[in-house]
């Protein structure tokens, strides 16, 4: 008896040390996945096994790994939560046993076409949060013991950190792409104008919506935006990429940027609900003599001129895109743009700082901006902001009207 015990717990270690192995953790997360099913229907001597990841806006398992049940990975399987085999899983955060597979508790065909007779799932969690479900499989009826519970739950902890990882990476990088893709890599070469474009994605927080655009406009105006989305990550990059496309669509049908931008304000209350976007759109006179400007929330620019000091340009600020706000009308403010002027726009990220008031930012930014070229003008605002490590996205457009 006492023989017996000591075979149970070599052989339980040998399992715990199977899927603890360190050398997992050099695999990239695929070949990890792939990895750790071959060796869990190995340990559990099962017939499938498969990873569904959590798709948190539709709530819904995706089959992201499967060993035995390949099909549902191609076939793209998903499954709401709470419903089905694995959305029982997710709902209760427990491990759950199905001994008798059947149409009434299963709801993904390819597991009943497949022949599976007896299930065990469990939750993938990281920081009492759901990622995903992990399931096992047999082709014969099978009784699945508490070391197989265990052992599983061992498994979908180990899984939990690399899914995590995973989703990360996925999503900066997709973030990443979109944002770069969105915003301009080269402006236009204008006639009477100098343009300067930087962004730099916040280190703390990764990539998020800020973004700036210029466009000429069939009138002959030029349209200049700065925006930001609030958030991080890929949903703010795929709700900047929204915005800023209808505020293109928008300036092709106003010719007051106020108009452009109330416009918009009930798209995103429709389209984006729950998001909140900051921006301003300019617009410059074919003769480069004349500003028009409209900010909804967004910080205001600064402008530099020829014979009189850096200033905060004088325009209203209206209601954030998003605020729901109906009972304001945005307004549009008229400015000169003289011969030799900057006109420097920005998001918030270049001048915030913790523990400082917004307000400090703005007067350090407005008393570096020099007149002179804007690439000059772009570096020299980059080095006194000291923009190495912002803790937010930047997003800065120099225009300068060079002198006569």
């Amino acid at each position: 008896m006492v023989r017996a015990e000591v075979v149970q717990d070599e052989q339980r270690l040998r399992r715990i040390e199977a899927v603890t192995d360190a050398t997992l953790s050099r695999l990239d997360v695929a070949d990890l996945f792939d990895e750790m099913l071959d060796r869990v229907r190995e340990l559990l001597q099962v017939d499938t096994a498969a990873i569904l990841l959590l798709d948190v806006r539709a709530q819904q398992l995706v089959a992201t790994a499967a060993r035995g049940l390949e099909e549902e990975v191609r076939q793209g399987f998903r499954v709401s939560v709470g419903r089905g085999f694995a959305g029982q899983v997710a709902l209760t955060r427990q491990p759950v046993i199905i001994q008798t597979v059947t149409s009434d508790n299963v709801v993904n065909p390819v597991l009943i076409q497949t022949g599976v007779q007896s299930l065990l799932g469990v939750p993938i969690m990281a920081r009492g949060e759901l990622v995903g479900v992990l399931h096992v499989g047999t082709l014969r009826p099978r009784r699945f013991t508490l070391d197989d519970v265990q052992l599983l739950e061992l498994v979908a902890d180990r899984l939990s950190l690399a899914s995590r990882a995973r989703a990360n990476t996925l999503d900066q990088s997709a973030a990443l792409a979109l944002q770069r893709s969105l915003i301009p890599a080269e402006l236009p070469r204008l006639p009477g104008l100098e343009l300067a474009g930087r962004y730099v994605p916040g280190h703390a927080s990764g990539v998020g919506g800020d973004w700036y655009d210029v466009f000429t406009l069939p009138s002959g105006w030029l349209g200049v935006v700065v925006g930001d989305v609030a958030g991080h990550g890929l949903q703010s990059a795929v709700v900047m990429g929204r915005v800023r496309s209808a505020l293109r669509a928008y300036a092709l049908v106003c010719d007051d940027p106020a108009e452009a931008l109330t416009l918009l304000d009930r798209k995103v209350v429709h389209f984006e609900a729950g998001s909140l976007t900051t921006a301003l759109y300019a617009m410059i006179s074919p003769d480069r003599e004349t500003l028009r400007i409209s900010v909804a929330g967004h910080p205001r620019p600064v402008l530099a001129a020829l014979g009189r000091p850096n200033t905060v340009l004088g325009a209203h600020i209206d209601p954030p895109l998003g605020a729901g706000r109906r009972d304001q009308a945005r307004r549009t403010t008229t400015v000169d743009f003289p011969p030799g002027s900057v006109l420097v726009a920005y998001t918030d990220g270049l001048v915030e700082r913790r523990g400082e008031l917004f307000d400090a930012g703005v007067a350090r930014l407005t008393a570096a901006v020099p007149l002179a070229s804007v690439d000059t003008v772009a570096a020299t605002v980059m080095a006194a902001l000291d923009t190495e490590h912002p803790a937010d996205d930047i997003a800065l457009l120099a225009i300068r009207r060079p002198p006569r």
